[in-house]
């Protein structure tokens, strides 16, 4: 048991992606988080997360994502595999991943082509080293282990080309 979900965000992230929405498979997907980018709306909290008792930011300041398998699962629908590493501790995820678009747009007279994605996981704290926790009068526990990650992000081609599969 636990008192709350608690909402954070990194705020300092960057990657690369290859996508193609013809040939899903040869996709891949590379991200780096700066660890102390984390905001949760609480400066205390935020804080105590950034600690050698949860991210340990100043040891270990990146957190990072790199692909080993993307796996079609339907018209906009994939399954990422891939190695996730938090606290220079390295473990399988997969992460379930939505697309929308093509979308085009004009900005400044130039056109771009976007797509946007999400992507959700779900990780045990624990099995990265964050172990911590505070039991409760009740006898639960202040922390759960559970961590649910969603990203969402938006990808400009860059090509300049139009996207296969159009």
């Amino acid at each position: 048991m636990m008192v709350t979900w608690v909402h954070g965000q990194f705020n300092r992230i960057s990657g690369t992606l290859v996508f193609d929405p013809a040939n899903i498979a040869a996709s891949s997907l590379e991200v780096e988080i700066d660890a102390a980018g984390l905001y949760t709306g609480i400066e205390k909290r935020d804080t105590h997360l950034r600690s050698s008792d949860f991210l340990d930011v100043e040891k270990y300041p990146k957190i990072t994502f790199s692909s080993t398998h993307v796996s079609p699962a339907g018209l906009d629908h994939a399954k990422v595999t891939g190695n996730l590493a938090i606290r220079d501790i390295t473990r399988p995820v997969i992460l379930d991943v939505r697309w929308a678009g093509p979308s085009r747009f004009v900005d400044d007279n130039e056109t771009f082509t976007t797509f946007g994605f999400r992507a959700k996981a779900e990780i045990n704290r624990e099995d990265f080293g964050m172990t911590w926790n505070m039991e409760m009068e009740n006898k639960g526990f202040m922390v759960g282990k559970h961590v649910f990650i969603t990203l969402n992000s938006e990808a400009d081609l860059v090509s300049g080309e139009k996207p296969s599969g159009e």
